[in-house]
């Protein structure tokens, strides 16, 4: 496994920070935030290569109804590796920090606690996509399931209908897909508290930027 800081022996590379969370917790936002107070390229998964943005619309296309669980994952991995290819290692390689909006862990939040795939295969699987690559620290923005949905209101893509539909059916409640998804969060940031922070995204956004720039900076030393 590689970090972003230490990929090939660069002492100059730049440094990969990722942005997770359940959809509603404002990642794009923090992340075009975060990369613009530390003068860092934004990208973001899926779809931010030409390839990624053909993948894109096919996994949010709410006419796919049936598409399996395990053919969205491999979309989404065959996503990560071109844009870890064509974006992410360039800019590393070139000393240039970035700033992702979901990386390797939200393929282990909702396809693995979420959708329930084997989490060994999927950690595996998740490597081989971004070549060992790691971020040196994962942001977790955590907020309630309340405030998920009142933030994303009812246009919703694909994967949102689904996550919908699974939390609406006979065994909606506590175990709903959603919260597994997000529990799935807290777990991976709980078992590697050296890389995550958990950040309270319920709040102002700018008071949250703040603080998202200011743990970077200093667990980075940025």
């Amino acid at each position: 496994m590689t970090r972003g800081q230490n990929t090939r022996g660069q002492n100059n590379r730049g440094r990969l920070i990722a942005i997770e969370g359940i959809d509603g917790a404002g990642k794009s936002t923090q992340a075009q935030l975060l990369a613009d107070g530390l003068g860092a390229i934004h990208t973001f998964q899926f779809g931010a290569t030409p390839v990624g943005a053909l993948l894109r619309d096919i996994l949010l296309d709410p006419a796919n109804v049936n598409l399996d669980d395990k053919t969205e994952l491999l979309l989404i991995l065959a996503d990560k590796a071109q844009h870890v290819s064509e974006i992410v290692e360039p800019a590393l390689n070139g000393g240039t920090h970035v700033v992702v909006d979901r990386f390797g862990a939200s393929t282990l939040a909702y396809q693995g606690y979420g959708r329930g795939l084997d989490l060994d295969v999927l950690a595996k699987m998740t490597l081989f996509s971004t070549g060992g690559l790691e971020p040196d620290i994962t942001i977790l923005l955590d907020i309630d399931l309340d405030m998920r949905s009142k933030r994303l209101g009812d246009n919703l893509d694909r994967l949102e209908q689904a996550e919908v539909a699974c939390d609406s059916g006979p065994e909606s409640g506590a175990d709903t897909f959603i919260s597994q998804v997000r529990n799935g969060y807290l777990e991976l940031a709980a078992a590697d508290p050296e890389r995550w922070i958990v950040v309270d995204a319920s709040g102002n956004s700018a008071d949250i930027a703040a603080t998202v720039l200011q743990h970077v900076k200093d667990r980075l030393s940025l």
